[in-house]
């Protein structure tokens, strides 16, 4: 007999509103996540109606007894942070909070074994041994529900077919097979009471292929579509999604900064598998600060750029809707970038908001396709290519890698007439170090909003820092007309968490301020240096 202590009912509410969708969305959403995560390749559900039970089985790798008694304790896991897409086995623990009971069976070599569980009060979750119910026939984890309410959507067929078509998309559409290959070689079946779920393409009457190359492989290594239809879209369609081995992590047009004239109208999703390296400890959303911060940005920059260039080429891109204040601010975002750029030698986990070069590509210190590079390989990175680009510059021969041979998908070529390879049609390369350069249009950028209940003078939002205009000391500064240096500040406050260590952000700050300082003067500088 094994027993769970701690407030149960009130940790699992909190979990349960860690994430925005529906609690049964999420349970069957987590569930699947975990079987991937243990290699399955088929993964059927069964809803007993009569019984008020949902069964789901795996043909996975199981788990072994010291596994499976682990499994029972919250907050615990075996899996590396940084890897897979499942977290702690999230989707069977908030059934407890739908369910009478728990059963999970696993079976691996072996062991094959089951246990009974449930929450049976505010402070108690008892499990115990149980004989295996045979839910699993070979190997793998099978785990049955038995829900409360009989009106339950997970004992609706519909509700899980889709769930898993909208919440696993790339995996139930044939134009994501050669991205998810190296995952998933041989791919990944779902059956919904015994009746397997057909893989579909989702295009509208207007569709473009977007594809992103990381370094300037001519491999993209991340693709996707973008599709616009005549009426809205549902809900669940509108605005780019991006996914990773599989799961969709973001959906809208708020995630990306961009959005066209007709958001309601146009749709899409992006597969990115190396973000997997960015995402957050429950798999929910991408971190945004230090080396894995900035490997989401970049990402998100170079889809930013083809999904502009695909909403351009329909005559679909928004305006800004303030233009006079945008054409204000513009100056300071180009002296902020400016500061930035200078400082990138000296914290090279800002490469992500801005250009090295100006007037040229911004070149981000990323390892190569598949990287899943922590923070200090990610800074190790960017002081060996600044080495390089030092002896390129004295004059040293440098070693160049012979080309990759050009890969191309569905007769779509995406190498140049020089061996320079080009982006597809609605694609975009992901910065590198090599490669012809080519202006960036993403950086840094400013906005402001009003806060009143937030102390804060501003937050990194993506690669946006926003300044709290309701802020006393942001209204003290207008008053006195300082506002440059306040949003100066607010710049360098909101960025030091993505530059340095807690315990550095203070030097940061004081740093990134000198620069701004000194910055007044390069101009006159660079005139008598001219003269």
């Amino acid at each position: 007999m094994g027993e769970t202590r701690v407030d149960l009912l009130h940790l699992l509410e909190d979990l349960r509103d860690a994430y925005p969708g529906a609690l049964e969305e999420t349970i069957l959403t987590e569930i699947v996540a975990n079987s991937l995560d243990s290699d399955a390749t088929r993964i059927a559900f069964n809803v007993g109606a009569s019984q008020a039970s949902l069964t789901v089985v795996d043909n996975g790798s199981g788990m072994q007894r010291h596994d499976l008694i682990r499994y029972h304790d919250l907050a615990t896991s075996t899996k590396t942070r940084g890897e897979g897409i499942g977290f702690a086995g999230v989707g069977i623990k908030l059934g407890l909070l739908t369910s009478e009971e728990v059963v999970t069976e696993t079976r691996r070599g072996k062991t094959h074994i089951a246990t009974r569980w449930s929450l049976t009060s505010r402070h108690r979750a008892p499990w115990k041994w149980m004989p295996p119910p045979g839910l699993v026939v070979e190997q793998g984890t099978g785990v049955r529900l038995k829900l409360q309410n009989a009106l339950s959507p997970l004992l609706d067929e519909g509700f899980i077919e889709s769930t898993l078509r909208r919440q696993y998309q790339p995996l139930l559409a044939p134009e994501f097979d050669e991205i998810l290959s190296g995952h998933y070689p041989s791919g990944v079946t779902f059956e919904v009471n015994g009746r397997e779920l057909e893989r579909e393409r989702r295009r509208g009457p207007e569709a473009a292929r977007l594809a992103v190359c990381l370094a300037r492989k001519r491999k993209p290594t991340a693709v996707g579509y973008l599709m616009r239809t005549e009426h809205p879209l549902n809900e669940d369609q509108r605005g780019v999604a991006i996914s990773t081995f599989g799961k969709v992590i973001k959906r809208g047009w708020d995630w990306l900064g961009v959005t066209p004239s007709a958001p309601d109208q146009v749709g899409g999703i992006i597969e990115a598998p190396a973000l997997a390296a960015a995402l957050t400890l429950n798999k929910g959303d991408f971190v945004r600060v230090g080396g894995r911060g900035s490997l989401y940005l970049g990402y998100r920059k170079a889809i930013q750029e083809a999904v502009s260039r695909q909403l351009e080429a329909w005559g679909d891109a928004r305006e800004p809707t303030d233009e006079a204040r945008r054409r204000a601010v513009r100056p300071l975002e180009r002296d902020l970038e400016q500061v930035l750029v200078d400082l990138a030698e000296e914290f090279p986990l800002l490469a992500s908001l801005v250009e090295r070069r100006e007037g040229g590509q911004k070149r981000l210190p990323i390892g190569r396709e598949g990287s899943t590079m922590d923070g200090q390989a990610f800074v190790a990175a960017a002081v060996l290519q600044r080495s390089e680009e030092a002896k390129g510059e004295a004059g040293e021969p440098q070693q160049t890698e012979q080309p990759e041979e050009p890969q191309a998908e569905g007769g779509l070529s995406i190498a140049g007439p020089e061996g320079e390879p080009e982006p597809p049609p609605g694609g975009a390369f992901l910065p590198g170090t090599r490669g012809k350069p080519r202006p960036a249009h993403y950086g840094l950028s400013i906005r402001f909003e009003q806060a009143p209940d937030d102390p804060e003078l501003g937050h990194l939002v993506e690669s946006t820092v926003v300044v709290n205009e309701a802020h006393p000391a942001y209204r003290r500064a207008a008053a006195s007309r300082s506002e440059g240096y306040h949003i100066a500040l607010a710049v360098a406050l909101a960025l030091s968490r993505l530059a340095v260590e807690p315990a550095k952000e203070h030097g940061f700050v004081t740093t990134f301020l000198a620069r701004w300082g000194e910055a007044l003067e390069r101009p006159a500088r660079l005139t008598r240096r001219k003269r």
